[in-house]
């Protein structure tokens, strides 16, 4: 004989099932779509949580960050976008004399992209693996920030790397993004998502590098709203809600599609 689901263990799934689609939700939104009680929620959310499927949050819950691919994995998909916004943007940004540089896939892109340049720069960032591209052009200074290094991303975070950006005035940041929406850029990795809202926070020219796969998604850290001094360069033309978003606040959109 079948044995039927538990209301629990089908409630478990649905709460699973939604924070695949958002990475973080609140109690009270939580309660409302299944219909049950606030405590009932947080009772399934430290359940999940124990197991490891889930991280609590004041007030509700987010991804475990297994969810979040590690470097690697991201490394081997959507190559060629990731390519051609690396181009664009050497094209833009390969001449300046100082940049800070977060991680990521596309990041690493840039990264060997940049590491051909003629010119000497100073590049301050607190990711490996964008030191260890640069660190094969000997015209480029690399400056490591410091702080607890996260492997899964392959960067330093915490409140050494804040307190050390805050020393450093650059002409521009570039970094990457898990999330692109009508508010703004977005990070799903807490540590990270700290470490880049500080260096937007402290940038000439804030330059954010990311695919359509990141269109009309919200990852956990916001780190910054669409406005003037925001350039988001990507391969693709995004829905017009975003796209109005960025240009109405005084963000630039640069699209740069793959050859072929």
């Amino acid at each position: 004989m079948k044995l039927s689901r538990s209301r629990k263990d089908i409630r478990h799934e649905r709460i699973l099932s939604a924070l695949e689609a958002n990475p973080a939700l609140r109690v009270a939104q939580l309660a409302e779509d299944l219909s049950v009680s606030s405590e009932t929620i947080r009772r399934d959310l430290a359940e999940l949580d124990q197991l490891g499927r889930i991280s609590r949050t004041y007030g509700g819950a987010v991804r475990s960050s297994h969810f979040e691919p590690a470097l690697n994995e991201r490394m081997t998909i959507h190559v060629p976008e990731r390519r051609a916004i690396a181009q664009a943007a050497m094209q833009r940004y390969g001449g300046m004399d100082t940049l800070l540089l977060g991680g990521g896939a596309t990041m690493v892109q840039f990264a060997r992209a940049l590491r051909f340049t003629q010119q000497r720069m100073t590049v301050v960032t607190p990711a490996y693996a964008i030191a260890n591209e640069l660190a094969a052009n000997p015209l480029i200074e690399v400056m490591m920030l410091p702080g607890t290094f996260e492997p899964q991303e392959g960067l330093v975070g915490g409140p050494e790397t804040i307190r050390a950006i805050a020393r450093y005035r650059t002409q521009a940041t570039i970094i990457g993004a898990s999330g692109l929406d009508e508010d703004g850029v977005s990070e799903a990795m807490l540590s990270a998502g700290e470490v880049y809202a500080a260096m937007l926070q402290h940038a000439g020219e804030s330059v954010i590098l990311a695919d359509h796969s990141k269109f009309e998604k919200r990852a956990l850290v916001l780190l910054r709203r669409w406005s003037e001094g925001l350039t988001l360069i990507t391969d693709r033309q995004p829905a017009n809600g975003l796209a109005t978003a960025i240009r109405e606040n005084g963000g630039t959109l640069v699209v740069t599609p793959p050859a072929g």
